[in-house]
C-alpha cells in the first residue's frame, strides 16, 4: 500500500494502534482540548485511522512543569504505546531517554543533529524521526531586519530557556550558540539570557538586559519564550525595546516576526506516523524540513516605540498590524 492510503477495510488489525503523545503544555487551551492533539487526531483520521478502531490516543502533559517530562515519558513507554508523538526539543529528549525501541516521532525540534537525536536529517540513525523547522539562516536574517530598522544597533538580548537540551562547556545550546555566532557576524555584542518556567523572572532577565545595555530583544522560539512571548513583548514595549519574534509569533504583540511557525510542523506528523505503522523505521525515515519564512510588523508597536520601519521593509511583509 502507499504511504498515506490509510487504513482499508481490508486490512484486519489485530488490536489498535496506541499513539502516545508528549506535550511541554496543557490538556486545555482557552477552554478548549489541546489544539495540536486535535489536529494529531484529525490528521489520522482524513488518512483513515478509526479512532477507538484503528488508532487509540494517550497524552500526556506537562502543565508548564517540564521537569514532569521524563516521568511522563516512562509513562507512555509503560502504556504499550506503538510510537511517541513529541512536541518539543525537551519532550523528543525525555522520550528519547526513555526507550530506544518504541519510534519517536518529533516536532519543534529547531536542529534534531546538533541535539544529538539524528546523526543526520536524511538518515536519522536512530528510534527518532520527524518533522522540523530547521533553519540556519535564521538567525543571520533576523539580525539583518533588526538592523534595517535599528541601524545603529550595537547590543542585542537573546532571550532563551534554561532547561533546552544540548548545552556545550560555555552553558549555550545549539539554537543559542546560533543566534551568538549571527549577532557577533552582524558586529553586535550579544547578551545571553534564560528563563526557567513555569513562573519566569522576567523582571529580573529585563533588569539584566537593561544593566547589559540592551538595544533590542531577540525572544527565540524555546519553552520560556514561547509560553511568556505575550508578557515579553509588554514588558519589552514598556521598556522601549523592539523586539524580533520568530515566525507567526505576532500574537505577542512583539514589533517584529519572521521565520518558518513551529505550527507548520504539526500537520506532517500524521502522514510519518502513518508510515511508521505501515513498516517504516525511524532510522532510514528522513526528517521532513518545512520552511515557510514569514515576515510581520506590529505598527502600534513601532509607534510606542518612536521608530519608523523602512518602507522597502514594509513591502517584504506577509502581514502588517495597525
Amino acid at each position: 500500500m502507499l504511504a498515506g492510503q490509510g487504513v482499508t477495510h481490508a486490512q484486519k488489525l489485530s488490536k489498535p494502534f496506541r499513539v502516545g503523545a508528549l506535550f511541554n503544555g496543557t490538556a486545555v487551551v482557552a477552554g478548549k482540548p489541546n489544539p495540536v492533539l486535535e489536529g494529531l487526531r484529525h490528521g489520522l483520521a482524513q488518512l483513515g485511522y478509526v479512532e477507538g478502531a484503528d488508532v487509540i490516543y494517550d497524552a500526556r502533559f506537562a502543565e508548564g512543569m517540564l521537569e514532569r517530562l521524563p516521568e511522563l515519558a516512562v509513562e507512555l513507554v509503560g502504556k504499550g504505546v506503538d510510537v511517541i508523538a513529541t512536541y518539543g526539543g525537551l519532550a523528543t529528549n525525555a522520550a528519547r531517554k526513555a526507550t530506544t525501541t518504541v519510534p519517536i516521532v518529533a516536532s519543534i525540534v529547531a536542529d534534531p543533529v546538533a541535539i544529538g537525536v539524528a546523526a543526520t536529517l536524511e538518515r536519522p540513525g536512530g528510534n527518532i524521526t520527524g518533522a522540523t523547522n530547521n533553519d540556519p539562516e535564521l538567525p543571520s536574517r533576523q539580525f539583518e531586519i533588526l538592523l534595517s530598522v535599528i541601524p545603529r544597533l550595537e547590543r542585542v538580548a537573546i532571550l532563551s530557556d534554561s532547561d533546552i537540551p544540548g548545552i556545550d562547556t560555555n552553558g549555550l545550546a545549539p539554537i543559542e550558540r546560533a543566534n551568538v555566532a549571527a549577532a557577533r557576524t552582524a558586529g553586535m555584542i550579544p547578551q545571553v539570557l534564560k528563563l526557567r518556567g513555569p513562573n519566569p523572572d522576567l523582571e529580573g532577565a529585563f533588569d539584566a538586559m537593561r544593566t547589559g545595555r540592551a538595544q533590542a530583544l531577540v525572544a527565540l522560539e524555546v519553552p520560556s519564550p514561547l509560553a511568556e512571548r505575550k508578557r515579553i513583548a509588554a514588558f519589552a514595549t514598556k521598556r522601549l525595546l523592539p523586539t524580533m519574534f520568530w515566525g507567526a509569533a505576532e500574537d505577542s504583540g512583539g514589533l517584529l516576526s519572521y521565520g518558518t511557525s513551529v505550527s507548520a510542523n504539526f500537520p506532517r506528523l500524521p502522514a510519518i506516523i502513518d508510515l511508521i505503522f505501515k513498516g517504516a523505521k525511524p532510522a532510514d525515515t528522513p526528517f521532513e524540513v518545512v520552511s515557510r519564512r514569514e515576515l510581520a510588523i506590529n505598527l502600534k508597536t513601532d509607534r510606542e516605540l518612536g521608530l519608523t520601519i523602512p518602507p522597502e521593509l514594509l513591502k517584504r511583509a506577509n502581514r502588517v498590524i495597525e
